[in-house]
């Protein structure tokens, strides 16, 4: 409902109609509307208006006129005002602005990137310092020297997974020695996988840190990828006689008994039994090692594997199907969808700062930095208004720094300084582009209306519609003789009609309650255009 409500609305963009001399073709109360917010919605709907009717763009524009009523009732309701509705819309605008924001080049060197990573899978093992859990700001070089303790173990012979058993604060070592398998694109955070392509096989990385703490890799293998595979497997649970039964189960197979009859009979995994053992489609990292490792081995459409044992049992696997890796061309859009979504966005973010900082006079003081620490000591009130960053002669203070810190939990230094600086600048470019782009303001401005309009249709007349059943009775009774079937045989289609009814009502009241004025002179004039 909510999308057929925006085809007055978020559908009417992007078509450059503004020109110096825009002209006002109506206004209501003492709000203009100009000819090119018309015309911009009319020529998006113009396949909508019926060919060779000169009543078109009149009827057209009554409908407008409608719509913009209706906006401005939702206004002076201060609809806009509600929690909801500002979350929903800023939700929006972080989504709209992502074109605008990232770097094309930066882009497309991360989906080239991310394809020739698909390509080959990575093996390695990691040891982690994890920040403090209770989120307190800590001073990061205590944990670096953590981890530069524990690398220099590994760099001076001792075992990785030794060491990782030892000291590794991922819980997970404590079992696996840190190995995390084989992984390929997007199955690590950027940063992590960024390091582990990076670093040579049998080499121990320099520290390097994500959002959970500070790591060390060691890359132990690369492959290429096979892509995804729909596999069935025969599961016997870990027993005395495990063993034997799947090793009898085998040479049933070897006999040429139906591998689906077997796993439905025979096999433990009651979720794929029925189904002849099949398992849902997966790739590198989805499966236990050992499994992946023995359908890896599988070279033809209906190879099966020997037995052999993982911690869930002993498993016989059927491969059914392979989906090697796609071209560069037929990945590319999933590709690009991906990055925009994952952790490297912020990469996208960070490359396209420095170019939107050549565009704004943006001023960093950082000697403000020097004096904080003891301004907040100093000052128990916090005034703390010194500057810390202009752009275009738009100041943030001292106190702005530290709201900033406290709302990440961290420590004012200078990393934290950058990022305050960045993020400033993208809210102000978030903000300015609607000044400079009419694409973006025009598409935004029309969400916006658009979403104000449905909280308003709902409130005024959706849930009365559905809600006042005395109402749709006696409208009902008023058009027994057009419906021609009881009321509960067509509720559906009474319920539609008593809401159109509603709404050619509250449509009226609004026209009674507000002043509209056409400029007859420019419309003709835009008739005229029209009709040539």
């Amino acid at each position: 409902m909510k999308n057929l409500l925006f085809i007055l609305a978020v559908s009417c963009t992007i078509l450059p109609t503004f020109s110096q001399r825009d002209q006002e073709l109506f206004r209501i109360n003492d709000t203009p509307v100009l000819v090119s917010e018309f015309k911009q919605v009319y020529e998006k709907n113009l396949p909508l208006v019926e060919d060779g009717k000169d009543n078109g763009l009149d009827d057209y524009l009554e409908l407008f006129i409608n719509y913009k009523l209706k906006v401005k009732e939702a206004y002076n309701l201060r609809l806009d005002t509600v929690k909801s509705y500002q979350e929903e819309l800023e939700i929006y605008k972080n989504q709209l602005i992502i074109p605008y924001l990232y770097d094309k080049e930066t882009l497309n060197e991360l989906v080239k990137e991310a394809y020739e990573r698909t390509k080959t899978e990575i093996k390695a093992s990691h040891i982690l310092v994890k920040y403090p859990s209770n989120g307190i700001a800590v001073d990061t070089s205590f944990l670096k020297s953590k981890i530069d303790r524990y690398r220099s173990r590994i760099i001076q012979g001792e075992d990785f997974a030794k060491v990782a058993r030892e000291v590794s604060e991922d819980q997970s070592a404590k079992i696996n020695g840190g190995n995390l398998g084989y992984f390929s694109a997007f199955q690590m955070i950027y940063p992590f996988e960024n390091v582990a392509y990076k670093t040579r096989i049998g080499e121990i990385s320099e520290p390097f840190q994500t959002k959970f703490g500070l790591h060390i890799i060691k890359v132990t293998g690369s492959r290429l990828s096979k892509g995804e595979f729909d596999v069935a497997h025969i599961l016997v649970t870990n027993s005395a006689k495990g063993k034997s039964k799947i090793e009898e189960i085998y040479q049933l197979l070897e006999s040429g008994a139906s591998f689906e009859k077997l796993a439905n009979e025979h096999s433990d995994d009651l979720g794929s039994a029925n189904n002849g053992g099949k398992l849902p489609r997966f790739g590198t990292g989805e499966m236990v090692e050992k499994f992946e490792n023995e359908v890896l081995k599988l070279e033809k459409i209906g190879d099966y594997s020997k037995p052999f044992r993982t911690k869930y049992g002993w498993h016989i696997v059927k491969l059914l199907k392979n989906y090697p890796i796609a071209s560069f061309e037929e990945m590319k859009e999933e590709l690009t969808t991906k990055i925009k979504n994952s952790s490297r966005a912020k990469a996208l973010s960070i490359g396209s700062i420095e170019k939107i900082k050549k565009n704004y006079k943006v001023k960093e003081y950082p000697q403000a930095l020097n004096i904080l620490k003891e301004a907040i000591k100093v000052e128990k009130n916090g005034k703390l208004d010194k500057r810390v960053l202009s752009i275009n002669g738009k100041e943030w203070l001292q106190k702005d720094l530290v709201m900033f810190a406290t709302s990440k939990n961290q420590q004012v230094d200078q990393k934290l300084f950058k990022e305050f600086v960045n993020n400033k600048v993208i809210n102000y470019f978030k903000e300015d582009l609607a000044n400079k782009n009419s694409e973006y303001k025009n598409i935004l401005q029309e969400y916006k209306e658009g979403l104000l309009l449905f909280d308003l249709m709902e409130a005024k007349i959706w849930n009365k519609a559905s809600t006042d059943e005395v109402g749709l009775n006696q409208f009902y009774s008023t058009h027994k003789n057009k419906y021609g079937k009881e009321l509960d045989e067509i509720r559906g289609q009474v319920m539609s009609d008593y809401q159109d009814e509603l709404e050619k009502e509250w449509i009226k009241d609004l026209r009674e309650k507000n002043t509209i004025k056409v400029k007859e002179k420019v419309l003709r004039k835009l008739k005229k255009t029209y009709n040539q």
